[in-house]
């Protein structure tokens, strides 16, 4: 089968191996990675073993996970360093600001390293969302209120991540922070004006456009703007993100299986139909997630789709969407996890991170 020019699709795998349904959906040319969870996690040899296999299926797989520190880290033992919250660093900028970047950039260090040791590429962090004190899934989560506080922060731990070689993702593009609905379960609704928004929430990622890798736009809803959410919405994601911010890097869907991510225009998509409409509001890439798990008929339904989708001419290959995809690949090797306890840099930031 002949490779597309784009790649745009993000799945999951069932478990911490491969079985023959995985392996058939990652040889497919439409797929352009995979995102992990805890059920893939077992230890870290088999992490790396895992990673290892996905890598000789297709090498240019991108390999991410959802892992940003506090309640949202996916691996958490057999070595693996429990990585404060993101509020905990603004609390230490409260007290000491350039302490506070110090450990920042220890995190991202570690966090991308420890991750990069065991065969993943990409980690889906930093969270960008102010934390307006509304929202239960952003939380702790977000850096702190100040959008000025969440930028240095965010780009101190960008620097951390970069200095291991791992891009990073800015998220919730242009904030999730001020609603309080769990866009999991519910469409959370915005009402703010564009001005206000691009004044507050938006800002870090305006300070940020240029040295991020990737963003991920909300699945929030601002009415004032559009109709659509945020992941689904031309006006929000070509008109405002690449044009009045000038982004350049990748822009991957938040998950579609969430409440939010089907439910545009009033009526309820399929996984294909969503995608699809992700990628054509400018999403670069659109990620389906916890759907291996049993026979997954979801993904094979987005596969079939998506291909019957090109053959209809409903859906054409982004060039500039596979060379953001592909730019997400980190371009030097990665240390083995022994070899990387070794390291100076290792031992001195996860001596930054003791105590907190």
């Amino acid at each position: 089968m002949s490779r597309p020019e784009h790649s745009p699709l993000i799945i999951d795998v069932a478990g911490a191996e491969l079985t023959a349904a995985d392996r058939r959906r990652l040889a497919d040319p439409l797929v352009g990675g995979v995102i992990h969870f805890a059920r893939n996690w077992q230890d870290s040899a088999q992490l790396t073993a895992l990673n290892a296999e996905i890598k000789a299926i297709r090498p240019d797989l991108l390999i991410s996970v959802d892992h940003e520190g506090g309640r949202v880290q996916r691996f958490r033992t057999d070595g693996f360093t429990r990585l404060p919250s993101m509020r905990t660093l603004g609390e230490l900028w409260m007290d000491d600001p350039l302490h506070a970047t110090q450990v920042a950039t220890a995190c991202g260090f570690v966090l991308a390293s420890e991750l990069r040791a065991c065969g993943v590429d990409f980690s889906f962090t930093p969270v960008l969302d102010l934390d307006h004190g509304e929202s239960s899934v952003i939380g702790d989560r977000s850096f702190h209120r100040d959008p000025r506080v969440v930028a240095l922060l965010a780009k101190s731990l960008m620097h951390g991540l970069l200095l291991a070689g791992m891009g990073c993702c800015g998220k919730h593009f242009p904030g999730h922070g001020f609603v309080k609905a769990d866009s999991h379960v519910a469409i959370p609704i915005d009402r703010r004006s564009l001005k206000a928004i691009l004044a507050d929430d938006a800002q870090p990622f305006r300070w940020l456009a240029n040295t991020l890798s990737a963003v991920m736009p909300a699945h929030v809803i601002y009415p004032k703007v559009d109709v659509r959410p945020a992941g689904f919405s031309a006006r929000w994601l070509q008109d405002v993100l690449r044009t009045r911010l000038a982004f350049d890097g990748a822009v991957f869907s938040d998950d579609l299986s969430m409440e939010a991510a089907r439910r545009i225009d009033g009526r309820s998509l399929s996984y294909t139909d969503a995608a699809l409409a992700a990628l054509d509001a400018g999403c670069d890439l659109a990620l389906l997630c916890n759907q291996s798990v049993g026979e997954g008929a979801p993904l094979d339904e987005l596969l079939s789709g998506f291909a019957q989708a090109k053959r209809r001419g409903r859906w054409k290959p982004v060039a500039a969407s596979e060379a953001r995809r592909r730019a997400l690949i980190p371009a030097t090797p990665a240390l083995p996890w022994d070899a990387l306890l070794k390291t100076a840099a290792y031992r001195n930031a996860i001596s930054s991170l003791v105590n907190l």
